[in-house]
């Protein structure tokens, strides 16, 4: 009988030991990363290049739209920079716009590569980041964190495409991922402490840039922080009377709460912490949530289905309506916002509307009214063409 038991036990053991790979555990990295996998997968992009091949809309306007930007332009001269300085508004901006602007145009002649099967425009997306891989040692100043985390989001994007679907070669991308490993990471996986928008900014580099270099580590780290965040910067009914808050910054008396949220004191679904500063800043959170939920969803955890995706679903509903016009109510902001959401929603619409058939009226109108959607110049670019009512 001991022998039996015995057998049974060490059976059990090695059939636990066979099935464990296949098991994930929750907000874990994938155990085999998908690629392309930042943002946009490889189904996406056949969808989108079939759509533009047959002239179907918007997917057609939208791919005119960015071969008819300086993005696109093959005569594109990179500008690239040893030490990159960024102060509080631009102030000063020494390579901050040339770093992100080349880091968009890498991103757009990838899918312009995809989409056309042109490699001059693979070759001009290699050329962008091999002049900055060759150059670039570091951030500086009070806004370098988030340039880091907005340049640091297009390049992944970038590189993802060319190192995964180019058919000719890339023989420094090896330097390219040295230079995300050191210069980028280091300076955006530790987060902020600042407005919310910084840390999803920078969060949503960190992701992309772990799926990248198949950083498990770094991958767990930045969705733990990630999902911190979100729960802090999109206020939920259910979350009680006060928002949640990030510990490390201390926020330990309504005082202080209501004063992070721009002096916003009644808290609704849907509301961020930045909906009273401006809905341009607000934007951009709600569109590092949106891209960073994405990512996740094509490395195999789908976020949607989690509180991430019901705070993206009502901060893009709450935040539409007035983009669209409704009479601001004089509880919210003191009866005034400034607004200006930008080129943010496609990403979160189609992934809660299309895909999960999640009823999203005002999201719904304001995507369609504003199609196709462009770029931010910042680290927003060309979605209604890769997530336009895109099934995959």
């Amino acid at each position: 009988m001991r022998r039996t038991a015995l057998l049974a036990t060490v059976t059990a053991l090695v059939a636990g030991a066979l099935v464990w790979p296949a098991a994930r555990q929750a907000d874990a990295a994938p155990l085999t990363f998908a690629h392309p996998g930042v943002t946009v997968s490889k189904s996406q992009l056949d969808f989108a290049r079939t759509q533009v091949n047959a002239g179907a809309q918007p997917w057609k306007a939208a791919y005119d739209q960015m071969m008819a930007s300086k993005y696109a332009d093959l005569n594109r001269v990179p500008k690239p920079r040893a030490t990159v300085e960024c102060g509080s508004y631009s102030n000063p901006n020494y390579g901050c716009t040339d770093e992100r602007e080349d880091a968009i145009a890498a991103y757009t002649d990838a899918l312009a590569w995809y989409i056309t099967r042109d490699d001059r425009y693979a070759k001009k997306s290699i050329a962008l980041m091999d002049a900055w891989s060759a150059v670039i040692k570091e951030h500086t100043n009070s806004n370098a964190p988030l340039q880091t985390g907005w340049a640091g989001s297009s390049w992944p994007k970038a590189a993802e495409l060319i190192k995964y679907t180019y058919t000719g070669t890339w023989a420094n991308s090896g330097r390219f991922a040295t230079m995300l490993r050191t210069v980028y990471l280091p300076e955006v996986i530790n987060g902020s402490n600042s407005n919310g928008n910084w840390e999803l900014s920078m969060m949503e580099a960190a992701v992309g840039i772990s799926v990248f270099l198949e950083d498990r580590t770094s991958y767990d780290k930045a969705i733990a922080k990630f999902r911190t965040r979100t729960a802090a910067y999109v206020y939920l009914s259910s979350d009680g009377a006060l928002p949640k808050t990030v510990p490390s910054q201390n926020l330990d008396t309504t005082a202080k709460i209501v004063n992070y949220w721009q002096g916003q004191s009644t808290f609704v679904t849907g509301l961020t912490q930045e909906t009273c500063r401006d809905f341009t800043h607000t934007g951009y959170g709600i569109s590092a949530i949106s891209h960073i939920a994405e990512t996740s969803r094509i490395q195999g955890e789908d976020l949607y289905g989690t509180d991430v995706g019901e705070r993206l679903r009502q901060a893009l509903g709450f935040q539409s309506k007035y983009q669209l016009g409704e009479a601001v109510p004089s509880w919210l902001c003191g009866g005034s916002l400034t607004l200006g959401l930008g080129p943010v929603t496609e990403t979160g619409y189609n992934a809660l509307h299309n895909r999960l058939g999640i009823a999203m009226a005002n999201t719904q109108k304001l995507t369609e009214q504003n199609r196709p959607s462009g770029s931010n110049n910042l680290f927003v670019a060309w979605e209604t063409l890769t997530d336009g009512d895109n099934p995959n």
